[in-house]
């Protein structure tokens, strides 16, 4: 009979996370022996390899690809059953996972994280940064309590609540700034020099929406994962990007770099709060979400 335990399972998905033994054993709180030995005796009652080891890395084994939604699934059902055991709790206490997109994180939470602690000093906040699809996948399944994302989210098994609306600006090299008269139109001859985040970010859909009227020539040469990489590179004279309205006080701190604004109606993205529908803190996102708002730096 399998007998797999709550702890094989927690083992098994930290180190299905970070791929490594002595940071997984780090994370839960046990030596590295003592991991490695849970994660041997999980292989042995289900009869097949979960972790390739060799050459310095680890990875997942096609089995331990197809098993690690489940458990995910597991883990999340029986910390629903903890949270919903402490239900006379006060809001926001405890631990909490909070994913944030990469376009939100650097400008969010430098505002959020000391607010959270001064409102809340119970809570013990864990934050993930990840491009949207991870982190819905991630809340989906338990691995997350909420994720703060742009709209559109497409995924009916999360519930999502509107925080606030978020401008786009255009960030061009200084030394162009004078052949482009603000505001600029969205079928400006600029915006086909739009430098794009690589596949995967949302913003990357965003700007493509808003420049629809021109083909960016850029695009197939340029892709960076972060809004900085993205504006050092127009303050190199390389092309121009779409940057956020809460981004744009460390854009126009950056030397050789200019931002203009849009002609009304400026395009704009909504960010979000997104949680499971059938998450047992139902009574935290509101306070959370009210938190993000009164942290905002569009605001």
């Amino acid at each position: 009979m399998l007998r797999l335990t709550l702890r094989q399972m927690q083992y098994f998905e930290r180190l299905a996370e970070l791929l490594h033994f002595g940071r997984a054993a780090e994370a839960v709180g046990v030596t590295q022996p003592a991991l490695s030995a849970q994660i041997a005796e999980m292989e042995a009652q289900l009869g097949y390899r979960l972790f390739e080891r060799g050459g310095g890395s680890v990875r997942l084994t096609a089995e331990a690809h197809a098993l690690r939604p489940r458990i995910a699934r597991i883990l999340a059902e029986v910390e629903d059953l903890e949270n919903l055991a402490q239900r006379g709790r006060s809001v926001l206490e405890g631990r909490f996972r909070l994913g944030v997109i990469p376009t939100v994180a650097p400008y969010l939470l430098p505002r959020l994280l000391p607010l959270l602690k001064e409102r809340f000093a119970d809570l013990r906040l864990e934050v993930r940064e990840a491009v949207t699809d991870t982190l819905v996948e991630e809340t989906v399944h338990g691995r997350l309590d909420a994720l703060i994302a742009a709209e559109p989210l497409e995924e009916t098994r999360l519930k999502s609540s509107a925080l606030f609306e978020d401008r786009f600006y255009l960030a061009v090299p200084e030394a162009e700034a004078g052949r482009i008269a603000p505001p600029v139109a969205e079928e400006s001859m600029a915006l086909e020099r739009l430098m794009l985040l690589e596949d995967g970010h949302c913003m990357r859909a965003q700007a493509l929406a808003v420049c629809g009227k021109v083909t960016p020539r850029t695009m197939a040469s340029f892709g960076a994962t972060s809004l900085a990489t993205l504006l050092h590179m127009v303050a190199h004279g390389m092309g121009v990007t779409l940057i956020p309205a809460m981004a744009r006080q460390a854009a126009e701190c950056m030397p050789g770099v200019r931002v203009l604004p849009f002609i009304e109606p400026a395009p704009a993205r909504t960010v979000c709060l997104a949680w499971r529908r059938t998450s047992p803190r139902q009574a935290d996102f509101p306070v959370l979400a009210e938190a993000v708002k009164d942290a905002c730096p569009t605001g």
